[in-house]
């Protein structure tokens, strides 16, 4: 599988957001709260989403979780690409079929035989699909989050990108030239 790192989000108080290759934070603003890497999740999963574009328009993107999630407590504040707005629902089973309930599917941590059965499913599907616990970008996802105490970043599956059905901006791949 070959993996791009997009960007880094470098947390610091009131600071500006800017897409820049990866071997160059970029700062932003920390969170509140008891999970202060949960508002840049939902910050990075905005962004991700903005760079996604499904076969046909959606009003209101359908953002399903499944899984233990650590940092997924402010997804419902995730910025929603043009004006669409964001549906959180959260799949108690990984078993349920995501693919005709979700554009997008948030995943936490899943034992390895579910979690494959999961991306698998999602293959060739308009499901952009995002791992919260998978560093190494191994599962299978289009885009593994990679947390540490004072940055935010994602590698990009490209595999998984190719075998999907939505179309991610190439603008990314751009992004993330040097950061391998």
């Amino acid at each position: 599988m070959r993996h791009l790192s997009f960007f880094c989000l470098l947390l610091m108080p009131s600071a500006a957001v800017t897409a820049v290759p990866a071997y160059q934070p970029v700062a932003m603003p920390i969170g509140n709260g008891a999970d202060p890497l949960a508002s840049g999740a939902a910050r990075m999963v905005g962004a991700i989403l903005e760079y996604t574009r499904w076969p046909a328009e959606h009003p209101v993107i359908r953002l399903c979780v499944v899984g233990a999630t650590r940092h997924a407590g402010r997804l419902d504040e995730a910025s929603p690409p043009h004006g669409a707005r964001i549906d959180l629902s959260p799949l108690s089973d990984p078993t349920e079929p995501a693919r005709n309930r979700c554009d997008a599917l948030y995943i936490g941590q899943l034992a390895p035989v579910p979690l494959r059965r999961l991306i698998g499913d999602m293959r060739g599907k308009p499901v952009v699909t995002i791992a919260e616990d998978d560093p190494d970008c191994r599962s299978g996802a289009m885009f593994c989050l990679i947390f540490t105490p004072q940055t935010l970043s994602f590698q990009l599956n490209i595999d998984a990108v190719s075998r999907s059905a939505v179309r991610i901006d190439p603008r990314v791949l751009r992004m993330s030239k040097g950061g391998y």
